[in-house]
Formats: C-alpha cells, sequence, structure tokens
C-alpha cells in the first residue's frame, strides 16, 4: 500500500444535510434507529454488514470504555445484520449452509454457527436464533450470506427475508440488574448462557438472547419493525444511565473479544483460512450429510495456526508480518492494548503449527519500534467461560499486568 495512504484512516462522518437530497451512501447503507443518540460524541462510523457501526464516540476513551465493560455496564449499536430463513424445508437449507448440526438447535435457543465455501474456506459467522419449528434468524457479521442463501435454497421451499431487525447490545456485570429492572421476565434466575426470550418491556414486546460479543455477562436486543425503538432505546440509556451506563463505540469490544479469543470475520479468518486453522473445528459436526465444504474439511489439516499474542511495550500493528531471526513466520490479524494486561494483546495467524504459545517473536508495534512478543492460549483468562456464564462474579477493580516474556 502506498505509504501515504498509510497515514490516513477512512471513516462516515454524518453532515446535516440543510434540504440537500440523500447521497448514494445514504440511500444504500443501512442505519441502526438509535443512531442519534450517538450524534452528540462526535462520532465516526465504518461499514459493518451494510450497516453503518460505530467506530468512535468522543464520550470516553478506548481504556474508560473498557473498564466501563468490565466493572459496569455499556449500551452499545451494532451492525449484526439478521436474516429470517422460513419455511418447510429451512432447517434443510440451513443444514446444507452450517457445518454445525442445526437440527440440535432447540426453539429459544441461539447456536453458533459460520459458513464454508466448497473449498473449505470461511465466508462468515453468527448467532442462529430458532424462532419457531421452521423459523430461524442468523445475525450474521461482516460478508454476504443472503446472496449465498438465494443460491443454495434452488428447489428449496424456503423464504429467504431481511426482516429489518436491528441488534443493540447490553454488556457487563450490571447488565442483568438493568434488564430485571426493565422487564417483566426474571432475568437473573431463568436465563441460560444462548437462551432467547420474547419478554415485555415499557408494555411492548421485545426479543433479548443472552449472548454478545464481549465475553462478559450480557445481552443482545432485537428490535423489530412494530417496535417504539426509539422509546425503548431512550428508557434502556435513561435507565440505564443511573446505574453507570455509557454508550460506547467498536473498541469496547475490540480488546474483550480479543482476549476471550472471539475472532472478527474478514479479519482474523477469511475465505483463505479453514476453521481447523483458526481454532474452530469443535464446532464442525464433521459427520453430518452434505454441508458445504465438508468433502474439503475432511481432507484438510486439522492443525490450529492461530494464536493469542502479548506484546511488551507496544502494540502490534494489525497485517504485519511476524519474525523470527528475520524469517516471516505469521502474521498479525487483530491488536489493541489492554488496559486489564498493561501489554500489547493480538490474535495472530502462524504460517506452522509448530509455532504455538511460548514462542518468542519480533513484532513491529504503531509506535515505529519493534519489541518482543509471546504467543499464548486462547482465551488469555477465564479459560472455562465462567464470567458470560454469570458464574464468576468477581468484578476486577485494578489492573493485572502480564509479568512479560522470561528471560532464561
Amino acid at each position: 500500500m502506498n505509504k501515504i495512504l498509510n497515514k490516513y484512516r477512512f471513516t462516515v462522518k454524518p453532515t446535516i444535510s440543510e434540504g440537500e437530497s440523500a447521497l448514494e451512501l445514504a440511500r444504500t447503507i443501512g442505519l441502526h434507529p438509535l443512531t442519534y443518540q450517538e450524534l452528540p460524541f462526535d462520532p465516526e462510523y465504518s461499514i459493518y454488514a451494510g450497516r453503518l457501526t460505530p467506530e468512535k464516540l468522543s464520550n470516553a476513551s478506548a481504556e474508560e470504555m473498557y473498564w466501563k465493560i468490565r466493572q459496569e455496564l455499556i449500551f452499545r449499536h451494532t451492525g449484526e445484520h439478521p436474516y429470517e430463513i422460513s419455511g418447510p424445508d429451512a432447517l434443510k437449507l440451513l443444514q446444507k449452509i452450517f457445518p454445525r448440526d442445526v437440527s440440535k438447535v432447540k426453539i429459544g435457543r441461539c447456536s453458533y454457527q459460520f459458513a464454508c465455501y466448497h473449498d473449505g474456506g470461511m465466508i462468515t459467522d453468527g448467532v442462529l436464533l430458532r424462532l419457531d419449528q421452521n423459523k430461524y434468524w442468523f445475525a450474521q457479521a461482516e460478508g454476504d450470506m443472503f446472496s449465498w442463501y438465494k443460491a443454495q435454497a434452488e428447489g428449496l421451499n424456503v423464504n429467504i427475508t431481511e426482516p429489518n431487525v436491528w441488534v443493540s447490545q447490553i454488556q457487563g456485570p450490571k447488565s442483568m440488574q438493568l434488564l430485571d429492572f426493565l422487564t417483566e421476565s426474571n432475568i437473573s434466575s431463568d436465563w441460560k448462557y444462548f437462551d432467547w426470550k420474547e419478554v415485555s418491556m415499557s408494555g411492548e414486546k421485545i426479543i433479548i438472547s443472552r449472548s454478545g460479543f464481549s465475553n462478559e455477562l450480557g445481552w443482545e436486543i432485537y428490535f423489530r419493525p412494530e417496535n417504539n425503538i426509539e422509546k425503548l432505546g431512550d428508557l434502556i440509556l435513561e435507565e440505564g444511565k443511573k446505574i453507570g451506563m455509557i454508550l460506547t463505540a467498536t473498541p469496547v469490544f475490540r480488546c474483550r473479544r480479543i482476549e476471550a479469543g472471539l475472532l472478527s470475520a474478514g479479519q482474523d479468518f477469511t475465505n483463505k483460512t479453514n476453521p481447523y486453522s483458526v481454532g474452530l473445528g469443535r464446532f464442525i459436526d464433521i459427520n453430518k450429510n452434505n454441508f458445504i465444504g465438508k468433502e474439503a474439511l475432511e481432507k484438510s489439516n486439522k492443525e490450529c495456526l492461530t494464536w493469542g499474542i502479548r506484546v511488551e511495550k507496544g502494540t502490534a500493528i494489525r497485517g504485519k508480518s511476524l519474525k523470527i531471526n528475520g524469517k516471516i513466520v505469521g502474521e498479525v490479524t487483530s491488536s489493541t492494548w489492554s488496559p486489564y494486561q498493561v501489554c500489547g494483546v493480538g490474535i495472530v495467524h502462524m504460517q506452522n503449527s509448530n509455532l504455538g504459545p511460548g514462542t518468542i517473536l519480533d513484532v513491529d508495534c504503531t509506535n515505529g519500534n519493534t519489541y518482543k512478543g509471546e504467543l499464548c492460549k486462547l482465551p488469555m483468562y477465564d479459560f472455562k467461560g465462567e464470567i458470560v456464564r454469570g458464574k464468576n462474579k468477581d468484578i476486577p477493580n485494578k489492573p493485572n499486568p502480564w509479568t512479560g516474556i522470561k528471560k532464561k
């Protein structure tokens, strides 16, 4: 890439129209109905799954957002894009598209799913909700699943539609307290991780799932067209502020999802990686009949090439090569600074499965220097997933610094 371009970042900025007609971007990119809540904070947006998602807000720094989600709670309007798959052959289509067995997903439950091309390369991932016997939503990450559904549905009695559903997330240790107050459902006692329910909030029926992209205790709210979204969104924010809630942008998830080993579509996996190489092989039911990519995955190398990395003194540059003695051995796919571990953290993809946790590498960092980094397992802590399930309620009140690379 041209060195001049490396000095810039490209974002979408809202401007007052002053009576002018909408530009092409405004007509084709989806806008979350609660975007107006972000406008006072000089927002900058990126495009995610065909929708705008806030990349930057001026109300808090990335570090402040991090501690909010670890200690209190945040409200985040996401670019996740739900599509509806329904009809007598809905399950048949989904079984064809996803390597994981969809027949095991019961009504009222969610399931993490991803789709592959015929060569085993990955398209995208997301959360599948089974709404009824023959009705599903798939809230997808970045990627074009709608065209893929259409291409694979020939000859099947199935409807693929966009239900115009918008997703917001309430995440953090106080999220259960807020939803217990706002809804007429007993949030604290009868909801398992990856359950979804239709609940009543301010006299309206909304769908909430116990899920999120932070690996903290949290929930995703699915606003439907029949909802008074502004009324509900303002209520959530007003009551949430009383217990510390703030609106947040992408940085709030970046560090926590890296620490938790949650992969970002298009970054940590692409059409050039298969699920085994990025550590997702446990979500493949390889004995399931005739799903797309099965033959390629059966023949593929099953070794994991994706790990976490901790970096001394700096933040790795995403997309940069990792080196040992000057030789390229891998690439940084995600990176940021961890206020909790007080070091750079990232997700990397290695060229050789022999290079795993404990490997020391040279890492180019955002301040222009090269520092040492050490590969580690993912997640970086909370190995049993007890935080997101509400089993670990210890709230960190200070950093827990990484001890650094041990000198031999």
